[in-house]
């Protein structure tokens, strides 16, 4: 019993004289058939994506596409996940893959209009200052340019109006006090003396807030000329009068009283405006500075100079042309990180 391995026993069966074992027929051929592999890129059914190119979702800006799933490999185990369809919920989450983001809020890319403003008071120089022929009195002081003639009156006490006029509230007591001006650039205005201000006369909390009614202690008004050639100046009381308001509330620092600009405000040709400071637009316009201060280039691509303002921060910090990029990915300023409102295009330095 058992299988013959020796090779002498088997010399002796193959030519011995007892009967021999007939092997049995081979099998038939078999048509060869073209081999099958595996394709490499055929993706699993579990996959967060299906068939990219008829189910992609519309995203938020061009040029991003979400993360593709890794190409089926024949030795990886099948697995299917519990989860919803990621087109369902956009904050779904493979645990082998990246979340999908969810789409930026949309911010507003605006051009600025550039208006021409014919008299500007230079709010951080607005102050009061002792009147020496009267003792115990304040007169208010600043430096402004002009482009044009024209007059500035002050208020104490006084409130905006229909057309941005100013109306006083305690005319009686400290009634408007006007002075004419001429053209020129970094003029001092003082009013004139005997027609200043006592703080004793009023309540501290009069003075140190705006009243009822959007009452302010004080206001500059300046007014332009009707910008005749001839010289002349005459201050036209129209609609069409540029002007500017500059609002102020007092504050007391060590005893004495200082001027704290609130708002200001312009009015051309039938319009208001406010004015509100745009941080960074100096090193946008200054020519004196070098061609190599960082100061003057978006931080965003770090070549262009900056023309967009962020709102409301307003950080004066890119150019257009990132702007209207980040508007799709992201509504932080580059800056502050506080949320993006709108954006403003804006040209400075180059153009009337």
């Amino acid at each position: 019993m058992g299988n013959i391995s020796s090779s002498g026993g088997n010399n002796r069966r193959r030519h011995g004289g007892g009967s021999r074992r007939s092997h049995p027929p081979p099998p038939p051929p078999v048509t060869p058939q073209p081999e099958i592999t595996a394709n490499p890129f055929v993706y699993t059914g579990a996959a967060p994506y299906p068939n990219p190119a008829l189910h992609y979702p519309q995203y938020p800006y061009p040029g991003y596409y979400p993360s593709m799933p890794l190409p089926h490999h024949p030795h990886h185990h099948h697995h299917h996940h519990p989860h919803p369809h990621p087109h369902m919920d956009p904050a779904w989450r493979c645990p082998c893959g990246p979340a999908m983001p969810s789409p930026a809020p949309f911010v507003e890319h605006q051009k600025a209009v550039t208006i021409r403003n014919d008299v500007n008071i230079k709010k951080e120089t607005l102050r009061v200052e002792p009147d020496e022929e009267n003792p115990g009195h304040f007169l208010v002081s600043f430096t402004f340019d002009a482009m044009v003639s024209g007059s500035i009156t002050i208020f104490f006490f006084a409130k905006e109006v229909e057309g941005c006029n100013l109306a006083p509230m305690k005319e009686n007591h400290l009634p408007p006090v006007s002075v004419d001006f001429q053209q020129g650039l970094g003029q001092k205005f003082r009013q004139p003396a005997g027609t200043g201000i006592n703080f004793s006369m009023f309540d501290e909390s009069e003075l140190l807030k705006v009243g009822d009614m959007d009452v302010y202690p004080l206001a500059v008004k300046a007014d332009a000329s009707s910008g005749n050639q001839d010289g002349s100046s005459e201050t036209s009381t129209s609609s069409n009068t540029n002007s500017q308001i500059t609002q102020a509330v007092f504050e007391k620092d060590k005893g004495e009283f200082r001027v704290k600009v609130v708002k200001q405000i312009l009015w051309v040709n039938g319009m208001r405006y406010e004015l509100h400071e745009i941080y960074g637009i100096g090193n946008s316009v200054e020519s004196g500075l070098d061609e190599n201060d960082q100061g003057k280039e978006c931080v965003i691509c770090l070549s262009e100079p900056r023309d967009t303002i962020v709102y409301p921060c307003r950080h004066m910090c890119m150019c257009s042309g990132c702007a209207k990029v980040l508007r799709f990915q992201t509504n932080k300023c580059p800056i502050c990180r506080q949320p993006v409102e709108r954006l403003w295009e804006i040209k400075v330095g180059s153009e009337e």
